[in-house]
């Protein structure tokens, strides 16, 4: 059993110094990353194998029971779902998402056996439990209280990471003190469980995407249709192709005289301005403003909206000025008389107020 934890110590080890090498490393699309990423999973799966041989952890004991130097397997599971999720890959994605999911999955069954899951965690298990695939922090349809909760969470995280950073940073404070070592670890995972309930949400999103998308025809066969219209420019089975550019196409109906005996057009034609080639056409038209010229000026146009009868005359202090009544003109001023009269008369018949009628008693 010596030999095999001691195996289980130096495999942790490298699989260990090769995570802290990819964490260094911002090509993440080589080849060389990949299988680097490859090997360290593999790795973390041969100390999983190795840890459940020897039955390190065990749904008989309890948190005390583990040694503070075997608390860093409790993240095995953690590490290979973390390290699966940067595996490059169209075709494979939506596998190692379920594959990561289910690491996720382990690591926090094994928490939960040991009680070490605090209150908010436990009960956002217990919501994952339900339904996985519509899991979320913040469950809840109303916005205010899905702000606070992630700002909450955020909170804890942040305080959670400063805590680590600062025992890692400080290894005076844990050198001699086992309490202090055990607290550190007991951080580390407090930490990666907070993270491990976002991977969790963000997998579940990206596998609702996943699972609208178009599946993809396979590769030979888009290429051969492909190259098929490249080669005629329509297809080889009905003749059909959808470029408006094919000559054929283009040039349907378009053969013949353009005008009959008598005149009459036979097909579609295409003015062009008299006397200019279409070359000179489209250079004149390349330094020309981007917007629409005028075609008349102010003048001209009012003058033809007054002609259609667009614009109406008079109004303003103009018409306020009274015409004149020439006193030589009896038959003007007879009409005039008439019209005070006619007024006067209107006024006397139908008095100020008169057809009121919906107030009176």
């Amino acid at each position: 059993m010596a030999d095999e934890s001691r195996s289980l110590r130096s495999t942790y080890l490298e699989a260990e110094q090769k995570r802290s090498a990819l964490e260094r490393s911002f090509d993440s699309t080589s080849s060389a990353f990949q299988d680097s990423l490859l090997s360290a999973i593999q790795l973390y799966e041969q100390c999983v194998s190795i840890a459940d041989q020897i039955s390190l952890f065990s749904p008989n004991e309890s948190l005390e029971d583990i040694g503070t130097a075997e608390l860093q397997y409790l993240l095995l599971n953690y590490r290979i779902a973390e390290l699966i999720l940067r595996i490059n890959g169209r075709e494979s994605r939506k596998a190692n998402l379920h594959r990561a999911q289910k690491s996720y999955e382990r690591y926090l069954k094994q928490l939960d056996n040991y009680d070490m899951l605090a209150k908010d965690d436990a009960a956002l298990l217990e919501q994952y439990r339900e339904s996985p695939n519509t899991f979320s922090t913040a469950a809840t349809n109303d916005a205010a209280a899905r702000r606070d909760t992630k700002i909450r969470r955020y909170k804890e995280e942040k305080a959670l990471k400063q805590k680590l950073e600062y025992m890692q940073h400080n290894p005076a404070v844990i050198q001699n003190d086992e309490a202090a070592a055990r607290e550190l670890q007991l951080t580390n995972i407090a930490y990666c469980t907070h993270q491990t309930f976002a991977s969790l949400e963000s997998i579940g999103q990206e596998l609702h995407i996943l699972s609208m998308a178009p599946t993809s025809p396979p590769p030979d066969v888009s290429r051969q249709t492909s190259d098929s219209r490249e080669r005629g420019g329509r297809d080889a089975a009905d003749g059909y192709s959808e470029r408006l550019d094919y000559g054929s196409h283009l040039s349907a109906g378009m053969r013949g005289p353009l005008l009959d005996k008598s005149g009459k057009p036979l097909r579609p034609f295409t003015l062009t301005a008299g006397g200019q080639s279409k070359r000179q056409e489209f250079q004149n038209g390349v330094f020309r403003p981007d917007h629409s010229l005028p075609t008349m000026s102010i003048d001209e146009y009012l003058e033809e909206e007054r002609r259609r009868g667009g614009m109406i005359d008079g109004g303003g202090p103009q018409s306020e000025v009274k015409p004149q009544v020439d006193e030589d003109d009896l038959d003007a001023a007879d009409r005039e008389t008439m019209k005070a009269r006619e007024w006067d008369e209107y006024v006397e018949a139908n008095p100020k107020g008169s057809g009121n009628t919906l107030n009176r008693g």
